[in-house]
């Protein structure tokens, strides 16, 4: 099958008061139609960064430069002007980001957030999009939706805000969504719905996934195949079961010590 996404040699350099930083080295990688991956790895390894690459999107306040190539759909991604690089974003590779707050605007309510994504992306009138959006409110679980459409993004909980975020992402259905650390600030039980929620979605829209995180029991579940990153580089891949089973890179074993694990004793009565 061809590659949805096609990643080849992909570089991201920073520059630092002059001094360049190569923080992605070179990395090659595949995403198949409807196909989940991972990334893992612990924090400042460039899977973030990666993840941002295809977006085009550099992370705030730092200049970056991309080499390599990243073919989507047939385009070539660093080779697109912003405008065309607009049409894409959001409407065929959408992003779900790890924290909600510092993403949903503070003085629009979640409504009018998700309404402009239909106007702008998918050209419906303003009554289709705000039908469209209580539907998309309720299908990630969020209670009331045609009420709480109008509330603002202060008014929702972590869990709820992210809910939001997800449905934002989604709203044009895209083919590739890439979720980056969705879970870190939530507490366990919400954690584990989220991931359920995108586990969900992800079947039920088609769409291609990419999830990025340094918890190898994050990935447990959600992924067919996984990317193993350290210091910029891919030092291992392969199916999630085989590489949970027979880890063959030292990086890869410590990464899965480190994952909890119920540990049960027998006593006698």
């Amino acid at each position: 099958m061809e590659p949805l996404l096609q990643v080849r040699g992909l570089t991201a350099e920073f520059r630092r008061d002059g001094v360049p930083s190569r923080v992605v080295k070179g990395i090659s990688f595949d995403v198949a139609p409807g196909e989940a991956v991972g990334f893992v790895g612990e924090s400042g390894c460039g899977k973030s960064v990666t993840a941002r690459a295809v977006m085009r999107l550099a992370p705030e306040g730092s200049p970056v430069s991309w080499g390599g190539s990243i073919r989507f759909a047939g385009h070539d991604l660093l080779a697109l002007d912003e405008r065309a690089m607009r049409d894409i974003r959001g409407r065929r590779i959408a992003m779900v980001f790890q924290d909600p707050m510092a993403s949903l605007n503070p003085v629009m309510s979640v409504g009018a957030q998700i309404d402009d994504m239909l106007v702008r992306h998918l050209g419906l009138s303003r009554r289709a999009a705000r039908a469209r959006t209580v539907e998309l409110l309720g299908l990630v679980g969020i209670r009331e939706p045609a009420a709480r459409a109008d509330d603002y993004p202060h008014q929702f909980s972590g869990g709820m805000r992210q809910r939001v975020l997800i449905a934002i992402a989604v709203s044009c259905q895209p083919d590739l969504l890439i979720a980056d650390e969705p879970t870190t600030a939530l507490d366990v039980t919400v954690q584990a719905q989220i991931l359920r929620l995108l586990l969900r979605l992800r079947r039920e829209l088609g769409m291609a996934l990419m999830l990025i995180t340094h918890d190898f029991g994050v990935i447990a579940g959600m992924v067919e195949r996984v990317y193993v990153m350290h210091d910029g580089e891919i030092v291992e891949t392969g199916a999630v079961d085989a590489l949970f089973a027979s880890p063959g890179h030292s990086y890869t074993r410590s990464l899965l010590a480190a994952v909890p694990r119920l540990e049960t004793t027998g006593r006698r009565a």
